[in-house]
């Protein structure tokens, strides 16, 4: 009996998001979840020292939904992008018990359309060599929804998905915020491409810089992260810049760096893929260079 060959089954996705005084946020973003036309396989929510109601939140989920689980982790002392977050992240990739073709670092502080991860899935089926993608991305500003650009081939945090086989090679995420760079860089090594879906748009609903106080205290510290990671000061240079004339408290992105090399901070110690991490840095000053000239007003 003749007919048509079955169709691939589609590739699933498991999620993991820290979680620490997120209580209003993780309330939102389940919502989300639950309306996705593509739920996850698996949702583990990992709680790290909340004051406010969020292991609550977290316990009700998961006593209504099979796929949602809370696990605990180790917390720190204060608001950080790194250590505690970091272990919190490990954690639940191990609570997923290998579930999930996809793996996604949710943060708790997003939102987005129903189809989204839908769409994330359809891009890594299209792409077997894509290895990780998250899509792009709105804040708030005057009052708007604006899309807050990323130049080449770098891929937001918020919503940051992993092709398993590409997670196994950058792990573990390094104790960072510069660990971004450093596992894409790992990923390109490895044969994988990354990339922003700039038809996938989701809403990051804490304005970057507000964990730290300030936007200048946030970007100096990417500045900080920069220098860890080997950034050429050519390209932050230019970076900063171009950031500058929507944000003028990019430009901590320079004091940031040179203050971590005036004081001898230390550095990433792997020089493979500082070498790879560079490269892609060539690529994104022409896009940079590329994108002003474009948006550079006509003549009147």
């Amino acid at each position: 009996m003749s007919g048509n060959p079955p169709a691939p089954a589609r590739l699933s996705y498991a999620a993991v998001t820290p979680a620490r005084d997120e209580e209003v946020n993780l309330a939102r973003l389940s919502e989300s979840l639950l309306a996705q036309t593509l739920r996850p396989t698996r949702w583990v929510i990992v709680e790290n020292g909340s004051s406010d109601g969020t292991a609550a939140l977290a316990q009700q989920l998961a006593a209504r939904h099979d796929w949602i689980s809370l696990v605990q982790a180790e917390p720190g002392d204060r608001y950080d992008r790194t250590s505690p977050y970091m272990r919190a992240w490990h954690r639940g990739v191990e609570a997923l018990g290998g579930a999930g073709d996809l793996v996604v670092k949710l943060d708790a502080d997003v939102s987005m359309g129903p189809d989204y991860f839908a769409g994330i899935v359809a891009a890594f089926e299209r792409d077997p060599t894509l290895g990780i993608a998250s899509g792009t991305l709105f804040e708030q500003r005057r009052g708007d929804w604006e899309e807050i650009v990323l130049l080449g081939d770098h891929v937001w945090g918020p919503t940051r998905t992993y092709r398993r086989a590409c997670l196994e090679v950058v792990l573990p995420l390094d104790d960072g915020i510069g660990y971004a760079s450093i596992d894409e860089a790992k990923a390109h090594l490895a044969g994988f491409r990354t990339a922003t879906l700039g038809n996938l748009p989701f809403r990051h609903h804490r304005p970057e810089g507000a964990g730290e106080g300030s936007r200048w205290k946030s970007w100096s510290e990417q500045g900080v992260a920069a220098h860890y990671t080997g950034y050429r000061f050519s390209y932050l240079a230019a970076r900063s810049l171009y950031r500058a004339v929507r944000d003028p408290a990019s430009l901590g992105l320079l004091t940031g760096y040179l203050g971590a090399a005036l004081r001898r901070a230390p550095r990433y110690d792997d020089p493979e893929v500082i070498a790879a991490l560079r490269r892609t840095q060539r690529a994104r000053n022409l896009a940079m260079i590329v994108r002003a000239r474009i948006q550079r007003p006509g003549p009147a």
